[in-house]
């Protein structure tokens, strides 16, 4: 795959070079705006479902940090929302800024947050992540907004992982973690056909962003910056704005799970 990134010479106004569906007519993320959002009664609550004995570890992969799970049961899955079917848990990462002001790859009336958390699943229909991630129903990934506000505990353990993984290529093994502590309470969402937001870009996701933000303290916001898209005995860069901008709805409906 080509080198990609978030600088000027490989981010994502160059992407398309490489990876011409960028121009696609389902590509992600895009701007929600609430008053065009159509409520949608037949939408389902999201059912989650994760077994902490699933996490495998930590790494980062010079884009973001990743929390891989295993994928070979149905311990730790997505059903009910928009989707059919069953989907697994795959991974989850997060998207965030240089600043607090901005670092979410959604944004909502124009509204940016300081961070967006993605949380990965394929659907089981087909026989791997792999396959899947080619099929227009492949994925569901669910997004949810970081705000700054009080500390959140659930955070701590992720971030007290970061001296370990602060270079591009670097993992620990990270057990025993429930991604669900990561949700907000309130499970409503707007959900669209959308794509990855990072290369190869395919157009295989159904997107449920979730309404409520969780909260995160300026502390720990500022520790996600401590990560460095940079590999060990490369100049320093640190991790930011690892963020793909807003994409063309192209006449595509969002649909919301709520009034």
């Amino acid at each position: 795959m080509p080198h990609w990134g978030y600088k000027k010479d490989n981010g994502p106004s160059t992407w398309a070079h490489d990876f011409p569906i960028a121009n696609g007519p389902r590509q992600s993320p895009i701007d929600i705006v609430r008053s065009q959002a159509v409520h949608d009664p037949a939408l389902k609550p999201l059912q989650l479902k994760y077994d902490p004995s699933t996490c495998l570890e930590i790494i980062n992969n010079g884009h973001s940090f990743q929390v891989s799970f295993a994928d070979d049961t149905d311990s730790s899955t997505l059903t009910g929302g928009p989707i059919s079917g069953t989907y697994r848990l795959k991974q989850f990462h997060f998207h965030w800024g240089a600043t607090d002001h901005k670092g979410s790859e959604h944004t909502v009336d124009g509204h940016k947050h300081p961070a967006e958390l993605h949380l990965v699943h394929w659907n089981t229909k087909y026989a791997n992540f792999g396959e899947a991630v080619n099929k227009p129903d492949g994925l569901a990934v669910v997004g949810v907004f970081l705000k700054i506000g009080h500390d959140n505990p659930h955070l701590h353990k992720l971030l007290d992982t970061f001296n370990g993984i602060q270079n591009k290529n670097t993992q620990t093994t990270f057990s025993d973690f429930n991604p669900a502590t990561l949700l907000p309470e309130c499970l409503a969402y707007w959900t669209y056909e959308g794509s990855l937001t990072t290369p190869p870009l395919n157009e295989c996701v159904t997107w449920i962003v979730c309404k409520e933000p969780i909260h995160v303290s300026h502390t720990q916001m500022a520790k996600f910056r401590t990560l460095h898209f940079s590999g060990e005995g490369e100049a320093v860069c640190h991790m930011v704005d690892n963020y793909r901008p807003p994409q063309p709805l192209n006449g595509r409906t969002v649909r919301a799970s709520f009034k």
